[in-house]
């Protein structure tokens, strides 16, 4: 059989990492900021009749402009503005660095964040500049704002809130970094439903900024649909590069589905915001321990030693994430996803018997 050489792959490509999914079978899954909710018996049954009767023979139709439409009703979009589909945020955000990849073009994000803004730049070959939070995990002013001044990046990525470290940012620096940026500003809201406030309706004072989102934290992470809205003219340029029938009919058939029954999730993502409430306080009583205020569905954590407690908790069959070596900052820090009450009581004994 004849094989094919290393030297056909990019260098930079044979050097990276891809991105790990961690084993969770027979494990309580708190590791990746899903709704641990799944849909009642009644809808799944509901659901289940609407995708058996798609013609799967046929390519996505029209139908998927329904989608874009409820979506812009359900996310409160403003006028003059369009709403662009993705294969989850992922896509989006590989799709803005592929129209942006201009000569000397550059994105640029606060670190830590989330990794895909990092990745898109590499595989694009496009420059990434990460501008270090402060040790309290905000927003460094000065830091940004020089960095702004000296690489001109194409793009901006604010995630509101961020990932791992579930805070939101001061609007007056906000502000700053919109008026400083050369190009475009993209806020990532992908925890928006469990968010005490959103940037979307400050949107329309600018004609630079897009605003992503997803339903994975909505509720529907396996269907794999992330969108994003922004000034009709910018959505346009950036549509350009999207594939043809990128949306599946399944994903948007449960889309629409979950759409009409928004108040399921919504009452869903209320029972998370008082989980949540209810772990941060249980957090805050164990010795030895530091933590952050939330507006995501996760809730970072410094322990004495990370590893030896990741691996603990591991053993006691809970699952978080160690993101203890992504960035220094992050030094013994584990993210724990806001699960159920029961997930969470769990979550909670195996960190105690693991610290």
């Amino acid at each position: 059989m004849k094989s094919v050489g290393a030297h056909i792959f990019r260098q930079d490509v044979q050097s990276m990492h891809a991105y790990a999914i961690q084993a969770s079978s027979g494990m309580i899954k708190l590791d990746a900021m899903e709704n641990p909710h799944r849909l009642p018996p009644a809808l799944q049954a509901h659901l289940g009749q609407r995708l058996g009767a798609l013609a799967l023979n046929r390519y996505p139709d029209g139908r998927v402009n329904d989608l874009r439409k409820a979506l812009a009703d359900y996310a409160q979009m403003p006028e003059g503005f369009d709403i662009m589909l993705g294969n989850g945020s992922d896509e989006l955000i590989s799709l803005l660095a592929m129209a942006c990849d201009v000569p000397g073009a550059s994105i640029l994000a606060p670190l830590p964040g989330f990794v895909m803004y990092a990745m898109s730049a590499q595989l694009q070959g496009l420059k990434f500049i990460g501008v270090p939070l402060t040790p309290d995990f905000e927003l460094d002013e000065a830091a940004m704002l020089a960095a702004i001044k000296e690489h001109q990046p194409s793009i901006i990525y604010i995630a509101y809130p961020n990932n791992p470290t579930a805070n939101l940012w001061d609007d007056a620096v906000i502000d700053k970094i919109i008026a400083a940026a050369p190009g475009l500003v993209v806020f990532d809201e992908a925890y928006q439903p469990f968010a005490s406030k959103s940037y979307m309706d400050r949107i329309a004072r600018h004609g630079h900024v897009l605003l992503m989102r997803t339903l994975s934290k909505f509720g529907l992470a396996g269907v794999r649909l992330g969108y994003m809205v922004g000034p009709k003219a910018l959505i346009a340029e950036i549509d350009k590069v999207r594939p043809p029938y990128n949306i599946s009919v399944l994903n948007y058939e449960c889309a629409l589905f979950a759409l009409e029954h928004a108040e399921v999730f919504s009452a869903q993502a209320q029972e998370i915001r008082t989980q949540r409430a209810i772990l941060l306080e249980a957090l805050q009583g164990l010795p030895g321990l530091k933590t952050w205020k939330s507006d995501a569905n996760m809730v970072l954590v410094r322990v004495p030693d990370a590893q030896k407690t990741f691996e603990g908790m591991r053993a006691r069959r809970v699952l978080v994430k160690n993101v203890s070596k992504m960035h220094p900052l992050l030094a013994n820090c584990l993210r724990l996803t806001v699960g159920t009450a029961d997930e969470n009581a769990q979550m909670l004994a195996a960190l105690k018997e693991s610290l």
